[in-house]
């Protein structure tokens, strides 16, 4: 029997489509990586009986990036990144093992079918799966296909079994253009964001971002924030006067009037218009007026009727730009919500620009799931009985059909958020099918002396769409009074109001998506991630609202792009490229004559932009302080023994003025000095790093973080990684064991911990309190025999010494050791350092200082990874 593997993009995702193609009757396993489990089924393949195995990948496969040594900021002129670092792809996780997984996997199948996303990002994620596998799977016949691709837009019954029967190929034309994208915005990112973070965190100290980030398509979505922003501050207000003017007949209540003239700048004019309005104390009638398409005549009253279109089905544009103005909901949360609510099958497809529905959707079937929701089930009744409106004609882009509920839904089910998507999802969807709004409109024209004014009113006559959208509805107003041409009103009021232009607001989210789609800057899939990418390097801040406010370094930064090189700023450069890699999906342009041409044009831009910096740091200087004017003192440098600045903002930092060195130190925790030592190699004062009180925390050299002493350590790396074999402040002097979590760590004594004690893993987030009280908690020299990890000798109070028979002194394995035994708690640690590890198996043990590897420990230890807290 002939094996099929099918693989999908996500665990969930594998798990549905299996369930509708097994019927249910399929068994399921955890894969190696044990993120990805596998479905096995027996069923019918290409007219024969086939055993299938459906699993997934967790996104992409692979990552690009350039090889190890052009990696290092320090070594590599910026400029190199553009042609001559070579690339590779990696494993987009490594941690997940996910090339081994499908490998084993898919020995010795005959076929695989791809049910990978329906974009081009999924054809990427096609062509990463193929390269994984296509060498471990059975060889067929030469004409035999073995490689086929589903092509689906939601998780349903129907479009499932639809995409098994109509199996395609995947296109290698679309993969590429993302490998172009991907490429593109590596090289031209990489060679901009380390030249300016380099060049402007060397020379400022308060910058507050760790990284002075470029992206060919970030820069361009700034651009638009601070334009908007640039805009506020030149804006002068202008005065302008309005004539106001009210109206009554009998005992109506007062009318107020519009004037047809608008307004005027000069008061002198505005006030000539008064007092020629104010030679009548009447105000009449002329005529009724309304460019309206239909005409309803009433002896001398016409009434005309106007409709508001019922809205086109909705696409990702439209979707994040009416979560972030009506639902309150960023993009890039809404995205997340969207894919989420697809794979569970409540939502079609939810990338696309489509918003057209092709004529064979089944509409009346996906409007039949909502006939029992309690809020719009009246209105799905009616639209059954009486006949679906055809939504209006939209746009085919040819991706996926516009983003609809393919199942009913509970908040109960979804949760806030999800449910409050889904919510607008349905309510648009079902207002396509809609009837349109009807109003009738009445303007009314008077003369009030020589002045022509004008009121106007609406009258609901059938709320159609609106009655599922009622924030689109005709607002209640005041009804208009019934008069007919040559009444005549007395004026109650008519006078001159002094008024002001108001400058713009800032940004929405939602103007700023519309900005970006109508430049091509970026995607539907892409347009949220720039958006969180400003804000995450603090170019901008999220106001009330959802308004984008520049902060001060994305202002000098885009003013400095306009003040180099515009273009780097423009949406222009960036949307040209997207055609062009356009053009690649369509197999109308060459991959590598379009990567090779934008990359030589961005290439001289980047020189002429190192070379025209100084002008861009005219405007840094004005706005930030320069870095030795800026942190305060905190331990001595190893050289001159001056006292180091320390740096808070990010990137915090220690900085000599004396010797002009800066030195890097962890992030994400409070720096303090550690207690005026010293390290024994470079004559620097060690600091002390802590993640806080329920934390890790654990001693470095400033200079040897910076710049690794031996060549098994790397950089970033504490003392409590430190391999020197006689340094009292080392992994030698202060490691216990091997980590009971991770494969790599060591449990190292925190001395600073007392005397609420612990040790913790230098590599991962594992804690170990123990000893609480104790006088003294010191590593010996010994090693236990059972589990090879060192001997802790422990001092404790007389009064408080948990030891049997009053004893305040004992010396054992934490590990092994009887009496330790309830003395020791394992934890994880509150991290925020980007350094933690992750949960791995095996291990090994202190270093190659003093005792080699020591064994996994016994079983006490072992067990309490049971009561994490």
């Amino acid at each position: 029997m002939k094996t099929v593997l099918m693989v999908a993009e996500k665990p969930s995702l594998a798990q549905s489509i299996a369930k509708i193609l097994s019927k249910g009757n399929c068994t399921s396993r955890k894969g190696l990586n044990g993120a990805c489990s596998v479905l096995e089924y027996t069923g019918s393949f290409q007219g024969q009986t086939v055993r299938f195995k459906m699993t997934s990948v967790c996104g992409h496969v692979m990552s690009l990036d350039f090889i190890g040594k052009y990696n290092n900021w320090d070594k590599v002129d910026p400029a190199e990144l553009f042609s001559q670092a070579p690339t590779e792809k990696k494993e987009a996780n490594p941690k997940l093992n996910m090339v081994k997984f499908l490998q084993v996997e898919a020995r010795g199948c005959d076929y695989v079918v791809l049910w990978l996303d329906c974009d081009k990002e999924g054809e990427n994620i096609c062509f990463e799966v193929l390269d994984a596998i296509q060498p471990v799977m059975n060889k067929g016949s030469v004409r035999e296909q073995s490689v086929y691709r589903a092509k689906f837009s939601s998780i349903t019954d129907t479009d499932i079994w639809n995409a098994m029967n109509r199996l395609g190929e995947p296109n290698r034309n679309e993969a590429l253009s993302v490998d172009a994208r991907q490429e593109l915005d590596l090289r031209i990112g990489c060679a901009f964001t380390r030249f300016q973070t380099k060049y402007f965190q060397g020379k400022y100290g308060n910058l507050d971002s760790s990284l002075i980030s470029f992206g060919p398509c970030q820069t361009p979505t700034l651009g638009f924030c601070v334009e908007r922003h640039d805009k506020i501050q030149s804006f002068k207000p202008e005065t302008y006067w309005v004539i106001q003017a009210k109206v009554f007949k009998g005992k109506d209540s007062p009318l107020t009037l519009d004037w047809h003239r608008v307004r005027v700048f000069d008061r002198e004019v505005g006030q000539m218009f008064v007092n020629l309005a104010k030679t009548s104390r009447e105000a009449q009638v002329t005529f009724y007026l309304d460019l309206k398409v239909k005409v309803i005549s009433v002896e001398s009253v016409s009434k005309k009727e106007k409709a508001k279109q019922r809205p086109q089905a909705l696409n990702t544009v439209e979707m994040l730009r009416v979560a972030s103005s009506a639902l309150g909901m960023g993009p890039q949360h809404t995205m997340q919500i969207a894919e989420r609510l697809y794979t569970q099958g409540y939502i079609s497809y939810p990338r696309t620009e489509t918003t057209h529905y092709p004529e064979n959707f089944d509409l009346k079937g996906a409007l039949k799931q909502q006939i029992n929701n309690c809020i719009w089930a009246e209105e799905v009744k009616a639209l059954l009985s009486t006949g679906l409106n055809r939504p209006r004609k939209g746009t085919d882009a040819g991706d996926h059909p516009p983003i609809t509920p393919m199942r009913a839904a509970s908040e109960a089910e979804l949760g806030s958020d999800g449910w409050r998507l889904y919510e607008y999802i349905t309510r648009h969807f079902i207002a396509t099918v809609s009837q349109d709004c009807m109003y009738l409109q009445t303007t009314i024209d008077f003369k009030i002396g020589t002045e022509a004014f004008s009121c106007s009113g609406k009258t609901l006559v059938s709320a159609g769409y609106t009655a599922l959208m009622p924030w689109q509805g005709i607002p209640l107003e005041e009804a208009m009074p019934t008069c007919e041409h040559g009444d005549t009103y007395t004026v109650d009021e008519i006078k001159l109001v002094e008024k002001q232009t108001s400058p713009p607001d800032y940004l929405t989210e939602a103007e700023l998506i519309t900005l970006m789609e109508k430049h091509g800057i970026g995607t539907d899939a892409s347009i949220p991630v720039h958006i969180n990418n400003i804000c995450q390097r603090n170019y901008v801040t999220v106001e009330n609202g959802r308004k984008l406010k520049p902060t001060n370094l994305g202002i000098v930064l885009v003013h400095g792009y306009y003040k180099t090189d515009a273009e780097l700023v423009l949406p222009t450069i960036r949307s040209a490229v997207e055609k062009q890699l356009n053009l690649i999906a369509l197999g109308k342009a060459n991959f590598q004559q379009v990567l090779q041409h934008t990359l030589d044009i961005f290439k001289r831009k980047f020189h002429y932009f190192v070379d025209s910096i100084p002008s861009m740091d005219e405007l840094m200087e004005v706005s930030f302080s320069p870095i030795a004017a800026t942190g305060k003192p905190l331990s001595r440098c190893g050289k001159c023994h001056r006292f180091m600045k320390y740096i808070q903002a990010k990137p915090s930092r220690l900085h000599c003025s004396h010797c002009d060195e800066t030195y890097s130190l962890p992030q994400n925790g409070a720096i303090k000095l550690y207690k005026e030592l010293r390290c024994p190699l470079d004559d620097f004062e060690l600091v002390l790093w802590t993640s806080g009180a329920r934390g890790k925390s654990y001693p470095l050299c400033p200079y040897c973080f910076s710049n690794p002493p031996f060549r098994d350590m790397k950089k970033g790396m504490g003392c409590n990684e430190c391999t020197h074999p006689s340094c009292q402040h080392s992994l030698n002097s202060y490691g216990i064991g091997q980590c009971v979590e991770c494969e790599s760590g060591v449990l190292v004594l925190d001395p600073t911990s007392g005397p609420k004690w612990r040790m913790a893993c230098n590599k991962c987030n594992v804690v170990v309190h123990f000893f609480e009280h104790a006088h003294r908690v010191q590593v010996a020299q010994e090693s236990c025999d059972a589990c090879d990890a060192s001997l802790v000798a422990v001092d404790f109070n007389k009064t408080r010494t948990p030891l049997p028979a009053g004893e305040t002194q004992h010396t054992g394995c934490v590990f092994c050791d009887p009496v330790f035994q309830n003395l020791v708690e394992l934890k994880h640690a509150t991290m925020r350092h980007p350094r933690g590890g992750g949960a791995r198996r095996g291990g090994r043990g202190r270093g190659r200082g003093r005792r080699g590897n020591p064994k996994k420990p016994k079983d006490k230890m072992a067990a309490l990874a049971a009561y994490f807290v």
